[in-house]
């Protein structure tokens, strides 16, 4: 099985949930009767959300500040998971953007992106996957996007960061059958979340038509369904899912120009 039933013995670490999917993921989980780990920077936006879920679905959400671009951290919030209920699912959502031509951009907040977007990915999978593969159970969530089917100017360490996430989930989906245990890639397209405000950006705004946008309660809910499916992939919305076949097949001259213009660069 994947994510399996659950149970009061149990919880799901969800990153970057203090806003955007990652809160509504959350939200997805608490509503199925999930207890909830919550990790993000901003200890105030926990606590709230942590309230929330606990007086409406009756769970036990815990809050764990952490600034998960930090190696030690890292590996402190997975010791002090120990003494815990077992973890049955780990959501990797925390991650953002840079938008912009790489010269020009700040170095060391694209070097702080890799880490966050692509080491942290991978370390809490590594430390992980053990105790799931111990116990013949568990689910991993990995946040890829639909920028990780193509090279994306203007959002170049992104995408690539994206298309590092979509490639070991997907690899590590086939490693794992037969444990238990599942991973699975979601690639969300444009959704409404400070995901542009903070890249920088107004493209999903202001450039692209409201057919392509998905809620963040609706990646959330295929997110989860994922999870329980021990899916390879999840990609929310059909123009996305054009979007991301597209990006596999066509020429890369034809889609590094399409890319840029989209991106605004």
């Amino acid at each position: 099985m994947a994510l399996e039933t659950a149970s009061a013995s149990t919880t799901v670490l969800i990153t970057g949930a203090s806003s955007g999917i990652g809160s509504e993921m959350a939200r997805q989980l608490a509503s199925r009767g999930h207890g909830v780990t919550l990790v993000a920077r901003r200890a105030d936006r926990l606590e709230e959300l942590a309230a929330e879920l606990a007086e409406r679905h009756k769970i036990a959400a815990t809050v764990i500040p952490c600034d998960l671009g930090d190696a030690i951290a890292r590996a402190e919030l997975i010791e002090g998971l120990r003494a815990g209920p077992a973890l049955a699912g780990l959501c990797n959502n925390a991650g953002y953007g840079i938008s912009g031509k790489l010269v020009g951009n700040d170095p060391d907040r694209e070097r702080q992106m890799i880490e966050l977007n692509v080491v942290a990915v991978h370390d809490l999978t590594v430390r992980v996957l053990p105790g799931m593969i111990e116990r013949g159970t568990g689910a991993i969530l990995n946040v890829a996007s639909t920028a990780a089917f193509q090279p994306l100017p203007g959002f170049a360490s992104y995408a690539a960061t994206k298309a590092f996430v979509l490639s070991f989930s997907e690899a590590l989906n086939a490693e794992l059958s037969g444990t238990g245990v599942s991973c699975s890639a979601l690639c969300p397209g444009p959704v409404k979340t400070e995901f542009a405000t903070v890249a920088g950006s107004t493209m999903m705004e202001d450039s692209l038509p409201d057919f392509t946008l998905v809620s963040a309660d609706e990646v959330a809910r295929q997110a989860i369904d994922a999870m329980e499916n021990g899916s390879r992939t999840a990609i929310p919305g059909m123009a996305n899912q054009v979007q991301a076949l597209l990006g596999r097949i066509a020429p890369r001259s034809l889609v590094l120009p399409l890319a840029g213009r989209i991106s605004g660069h």
